[in-house]
């Protein structure tokens, strides 16, 4: 919902009453991942929900939803007659949750839009089938929640779910019993998390962090730049970045929280900048820490490391040299490297080409 909220918040706060399919739940190739919306207000449609298989379809649907006021949980994949009259070629099989949204339907959407613009995590837990009401709605905070599924328990269970797949900015369906067992699956809720972007933090302002900006910004991440030569660190270098800050790299990193989500690339290839930097960066529980350099350059700076004291284990989580053997040489070409790398670690990739693998292309979570 991430995708169209900003254009439905709009709706809502005009008193408008459309329709909102979400994707749930995916299967094989499928084109879009849980989360992926599309709203549909008269003759006007935002988003999409398969990058324009089924959306004809869905369309359709939600007209029907609209007239009749009640949600319905569809699935569309090649296994499905219907669905494949409609263009869903990839292979892949789609759950679509189809509701009905207005002010007085889901009244806490315009505090999820404000919480989404002020970065703070949200998400929204809505049952898709079982022996609860469908289309019930809960809205979940990290310190409060509004809303109910229909029983307390039930509300107890999915809260202290959804808080822990805030934390990791994960989106996807949980099974409970109708009282909030977690040992039952009898009623299916669908958890879409709103955290705040994950960031990237880009050391060294070169070239290089020129390229990894774009390259992360258009990957979703919050780019923060940095580096001590003012000269050099201007928002005009790098105007794909968030953040422009002027500051000595190791002294920035130790003034922030980091957590799991957060990439660190040290592309200084300083050992004045970029030793101190790493020996906080590695301290840290950032889910990715890389740096550029030659190899000669990299057991220098491990040699450096062990030295100032860091351990084997924290030696052995940095990435270095930085990103995916692609045979980079320039720096557009070398961000798509990194980017390789980041993608690879988080969702498990072989990082070997797919003409030459068989199976299943895509995997089943984030390793990272």
């Amino acid at each position: 919902m991430r995708d169209v909220l900003m254009q439905i918040a709009r709706w809502w706060e005009t008193g408008e009453r459309f329709g909102l399919a979400t994707v749930v739940d995916t299967f094989r190739s499928a084109p879009r991942p849980p989360g992926a919306s599309m709203a549909v207000l008269g003759e006007e449609a935002e988003g999409s929900v398969s990058g324009g298989c089924v959306e004809g379809a869905v369309y359709e649907l939600a007209q029907d939803v609209l007239a009749s006021g009640t949600p319905v949980l569809q699935r569309y994949g090649v296994s499905d007659d219907d669905a494949f009259s409609v263009g869903l070629t990839c292979g892949g099989i789609l759950d679509v949750f189809v509701e009905p949204i207005s002010r007085e339907t889901f009244p806490e959407l315009g505090a999820i839009a404000e919480s989404v613009r002020e970065r703070e995590p949200v998400a929204v837990a809505t049952v898709l089938s079982g022996p609860g009401a469908v289309g019930a709605r809960r809205v979940i905070w990290p310190d409060r929640s509004s809303g109910s599924l229909g029983v307390a328990r039930l509300d107890e269970a999915v809260d202290d779910d959804v808080r822990g797949m805030l934390a990791q900015g994960l989106t996807g369906v949980r099974r409970y019993g109708a009282r909030g067992e977690r040992r039952l699956d009898d009623l299916s809720v669908f958890v879409n998390s709103f955290a705040p972007p994950p960031r990237m933090l880009v050391f060294g302002a070169i070239d290089f962090a020129a390229a990894v900006a774009r390259v992360g910004k258009f990957l979703g991440y919050h780019v923060v730049v940095c580096d001590a030569r003012p000269v050099f660190t201007t928002a005009k270098r790098f105007p794909e970045a968030d953040e422009v800050i002027v500051k000595w790299p190791h002294d920035y990193l130790s003034s922030i929280a980091v957590d799991e989500r957060t990439a660190i690339c040290v592309l200084t290839h300083d050992p004045k900048f970029d030793v101190p930097l790493l020996e906080v960066a590695l301290r840290t529980p950032a889910g990715y820490v890389g740096a550029m350099g030659s190899r000669r350059t990299h057991e220098d700076r491990l040699a450096r490391l062990a030295q100032a004291g860091l351990s084997e284990v924290e030696l052995k989580r940095l990435r270095s040299p930085i990103g995916l053997d692609l045979g980079a040489r320039t720096p557009e070409e070398t961000a798509v490297s990194i980017a390789a790398e980041l993608i690879q670690l988080r969702w498990g990739g072989s990082g070997q080409p797919l003409t030459d693998g068989s199976g299943r292309i895509h995997g089943h979570g984030p390793h990272a």
